[in-house]
């Protein structure tokens, strides 16, 4: 019995020598089952690998998009060899830095500041700065267009192309009322944009502004033209408005680049821009081509820029007013001022006449009169058709020159105390009586000028106030405040009797270095 157990428990040879052969080759096989599952298991073990991507939009699904975007490349590749980056040195006083341009009017101009600029020893002298704007090239034999504000005060201007040629420029001349500037390079076909009819302009209409921002050379945005015919936000009511807002992004550096249309026409010269923190926020300003071509122009032509002047305030129709001058549209320029001895008070204007109609064309409102009169020259006649009272009416009005205009009224203000007091006066008339609402019994002389930082300015008189007595005495005509005034010793001030807002307040003149 247990030899037959040990028979069963025992291998027989034939058996060892068949698990001698096995062994090697069940461990073949394992290997080869591993190595089977090693090789096979990769694309399920591993990361998924990505689906094929989604095949691109037919290109003529997209036509459109393509065509455009191959218009505005083919378009800005064509203005950018026009564009100049101005690099200006110019001296300024210090004392002059500051509040220059309100916080939320903001130019295009990038400044800064050489070495010591802002040092702590520096008294206020004229010192140098360092100023970076754009221009456009408008003619192949080098003559270039900017802004005003960006070389003024300059001693050295150069310029630079797309190309990165450097040049010398020379200032042919500067119209600081317009803020335009003509500089000139020595060059012979060069790259140079034509102008652009800025009248037929359209809100909504693609526009494409280049320049310098922030010194990033060559740079060309697209937008849209916002509006048309803004008014300029300068406190100087001669410089004219009209101007084009764009939401095309500009900023400063930017100032005196050029705005064009889908065709590469200069359409405006990029200036200012409106925002609360300094920079883009949606609204710059360019001033309209049918304005900086005929300034560039006579700039080239004479050096300077004459300017017609007629002397009068004026002020745009509005559907609110409109029926209180017997209108029935809101068309037209308003009067609300007419200077003593102005071409527009010797041919009969009077406040409260409409303006209509200048030499046959329509004027729809006060900005457009302003360019059509500012572009005439001195000496020119004026056809103007005005409605008074409803009634239609014919002047026509001599143009002066607005410099010597202003020259003789400042001369002439020496024996009326302006410059001594800084202020200017006009007899009380009936239609002004009217318009301020004053009462029959205010006698005296209407204030219709006051000069910025002024004793009149710093006793807070305003336009529209009534000079009733001066140092205790009446006056009943501008004659009688100017010769009172006059007559005041020289740094003693003057008390003066003012109505005001429907009520009667005393205001001190205070004297200054100057009286």
């Amino acid at each position: 019995m247990n030899l037959q157990n040990e028979v069963e428990t025992k291998p027989s040879h034939s058996s060892r020598w068949m698990r001698f052969l096995l062994a090697p080759a069940l461990a073949l096989l394992l290997g080869g089952s591993f190595a089977a599952y090693r090789f096979a298991t990769p694309s399920s073990a591993s990361a998924a690998m990505a689906a094929p991507p989604a095949a691109p939009l037919d290109a003529n699904t997209v036509s459109p998009l393509i065509s455009l975007n191959n218009a505005m490349e083919s378009l800005a590749a064509h203005v950018t060899p026009a564009v100049v980056n101005v690099t200006v040195t110019s001296r300024a006083k210090a004392e002059n830095m500051q509040g220059q341009v309100p916080e939320e009017m903001q130019q295009f101009f990038g400044q800064f500041f050489g070495p010591g600029g802002q040092g702590q020893n520096m008294q206020p002298q004229s010192r140098i700065e360092h100023g970076l704007g754009s221009g456009v090239i408008i003619s192949p034999d080098g003559y270039i267009v900017t802004n005003n504000h960006v070389i003024d005060g300059a001693v050295d201007i150069h310029v630079s192309t797309s190309d990165r040629r450097v040049m010398s420029a020379k200032l042919i001349g500067t119209d600081p009322l317009t803020d335009i500037a003509v500089l000139k390079v020595d060059g012979k076909n060069l790259a140079s944009a034509p102008w652009g009819d800025s009248g037929s302009l359209r809100p909504g209409e693609t526009v494409l502004a280049f320049g310098n921002p922030y010194n990033q050379n060559f740079t060309v945005t697209r937008g849209i033209v916002s509006a048309l015919n803004r008014a300029n936000p300068d406190s100087d009511r001669r410089k004219p408005g009209e101007f084009i807002q764009t939401d095309a992004a500009i900023n400063p550096g930017n100032s005196g680049g050029p705005l064009v249309n889908v065709r590469g026409e200069v359409v405006g010269i990029n200036t200012f821009l409106i925002s609360p923190s300094g920079s883009f926020s949606g609204m710059g300003f360019a001033i309209p081509a049918q304005i900086a071509k005929s300034t560039a122009d006579n700039l080239i032509r004479y050096g300077k820029v004459d300017h017609g002047y007629i002397g009068i305030g004026i002020t745009d129709v509005t559907p609110e007013n409109a029926k209180f001058f017997n209108l029935t549209n809101s068309d037209g320029a308003v009067v609300t001022q007419v200077e003593p001895d102005s071409p527009g008070g010797k041919a009969g204007l009077r406040t409260g006449d409409v303006i209509t109609n200048v030499d046959g064309n329509k004027i729809t409102g006060a900005g457009q009169l302003q360019v059509q009169v500012g572009e005439k020259q001195p000496g020119s006649t004026l056809n103007l058709s005005i409605l008074r009272d409803g009634k239609a009416m014919s002047l026509p009005v001599t143009l002066e020159n607005m410099d010597h205009a202003k020259a003789s009224a400042e001369n002439a203000s020496t024996e009326q105390g302006k410059p001594r007091w800084g202020i200017g006066l006009q007899d009380l008339t009936p239609d002004l009586r009217q318009e301020i609402q004053a009462p029959s019994d205010v006698h005296g002389a209407i204030i219709t000028d006051v000069q910025p930082g002024s004793s009149a300015d710093n006793a807070q008189l305003q336009r529209g106030e009534v000079i009733l007595e001066v140092n205790r005495h009446r006056v009943e005509n501008a004659a009688e405040v100017r010769d009172a005034l006059k007559n005041v010793p020289a740094g003693q001030d003057a008390l003066l009797l003012v109505y005001s807002s429907g009520g009667n307040t005393y205001r001190v003149l205070r004297a200054t270095q100057n009286n």
